[in-house]
């Protein structure tokens, strides 16, 4: 049986394996003390919006969101930043059912768009988007600027 709920500082134990999972997939060198930092941070400010997944009780996925002001919407967006569902799980309707919870969540909290950005080789996570009705965003191009070294 799955069940969703908003993940808290007491979720830390319970979510640095699976943020550690989801980074390794991205080919992130491990780092767990940076995670559990970073995610520590974001309870503490209060800057995300985190859900998780359980399956009988074990944690098997998540999806973190952030909120970003729009000027062209003069509304708030959220960024669907990281969604991840742990292997042995998927294609159970996991990352629907996560997929699900954060539009909803954010419609409950009056935000009238998602974002999100996902690997241009990635057509299986692509097919389940366009599936649940997000539309490719062709008028705009991303672009990346490190500015530490």
């Amino acid at each position: 049986m799955l069940t969703l709920r908003q993940a808290d500082a007491q979720d830390l134990d319970t979510l640095v394996p699976l943020v550690e999972s989801y980074r390794r997939f991205y080919r992130q060198p491990p780092d767990t003390d940076g995670v559990r930092h970073f995610l520590a941070a974001r309870f503490a400010k209060g800057d995300a919006h985190l859900l998780l997944a359980f399956e009988h009780h074990r944690a098997v996925g998540f999806v973190q969101l952030f909120p970003v002001p729009s000027t062209n919407d003069l509304a708030p967006r959220w960024i669907l930043n990281d969604l991840y569902v742990d292997p042995d799980v998927r294609r159970r309707g996991t990352g629907t059912a996560l997929l699900e919870a954060a539009r909803e969540l954010a419609a409950a909290h009056g935000v009238p768009k998602l974002m999100l950005r996902t690997q241009v080789d990635n057509a299986e996570a692509q097919s389940r988007y366009r599936a649940l009705g997000w539309q490719r965003d062709d008028a705009f191009d991303t672009y990346l600027l490190s500015v530490t070294q």
